[in-house]
């Protein structure tokens, strides 16, 4: 992996998941979208896509990006101890019942990660678009690599022969979590797939013509399943009105 990334490709990403108190998801999601999109980007950040989880109303998933490791520290230790989140936080904080479900991740390969332009995230306030994204997450022994190998190898090219090419392919970042005050989840082995259709039909469409593409029928699907530790879970989500990756 490289050690570093342009702010609009970064290297280090966090898929946050966080579970609400019922009923305050679009209170949270208002205040994000106003006060936690730029304040974050000033700091060195980068908001990468925010969403309604649509298994789950008191859901709230997002993404955010760095360039690197000590880019994401600095980025962190500017934002949390700054002025928007000392104002802004206590009333962010009071939605969640829990913010600690978090992945650390990077690109699975050179061509895998999340290319976004901030210039061209809407204005807050706006619609949010009538697409579905979907981001499906396996997950391996610790230690063994030929799934996300499997992964990148086999299934991505699958996936870009049959529909839509993924908005990113994902997988765990080793480096030790050095901003302890924002747990992440340890021991993680994973990879993740974020993929962007019209519509849940659209999806579903395509995940059967890769069911039912010979190499990855009789192939790339069984072997990945041999090597998982988990049943892969799919999150369906919704995004934002602000949402770059959408």
């Amino acid at each position: 992996m490289p050690s570093s990334a342009p702010a609009g490709r970064p290297a280090v990403i966090e898929l946050r998941q966080y579970t609400l108190r019922p009923g305050r998801r679009d209170e949270l999601i208002d205040l994000f979208d106003r006060e936690f999109v730029e304040s974050q980007e000033e700091s060195g950040a980068v908001v990468l896509g925010q969403f309604r989880d649509l298994d789950d109303p008191n859901r709230f998933v997002w993404l955010r990006g760095f360039r690197d490791m000590a880019a994401r520290h600095h980025a962190l230790t500017a934002f949390y101890g700054g002025p928007v989140w000392a104002e802004h936080g206590p009333q962010a904080n009071a939605t969640m019942i829990d913010s600690d479900d978090v992945l650390l991740l990077r690109p699975l390969s050179d061509a895998g990660g999340l290319a976004v332009l901030p210039s061209r995230r809407p204005r807050p306030g706006a619609s949010a678009p009538q697409r579905f994204v979907s981001a499906t997450v396996w997950s391996f022994p610790s230690g063994r690599h030929e799934g996300s190998a499997l992964i990148r190898d086999g299934l991505l090219p699958v996936l870009r022969e049959t529909g839509p090419a993924p908005l990113a392919a994902l997988t765990t970042e080793t480096a030790p979590n050095t901003f302890t005050r924002l747990p992440v989840r340890a021991g993680e082995n994973v990879a993740a797939v974020l993929a962007s259709y019209p519509d849940e039909n659209a999806h579903r469409q395509h995940l059967a013509r890769v069911r039912a593409q010979p190499r990855a029928r009789d192939e790339v699907l069984p072997a990945v399943e041999r090597e998982q530790s988990a049943a892969p879970r799919t999150l369906r989500l919704a995004p934002t009105g602000r949402s770059l990756l959408s």
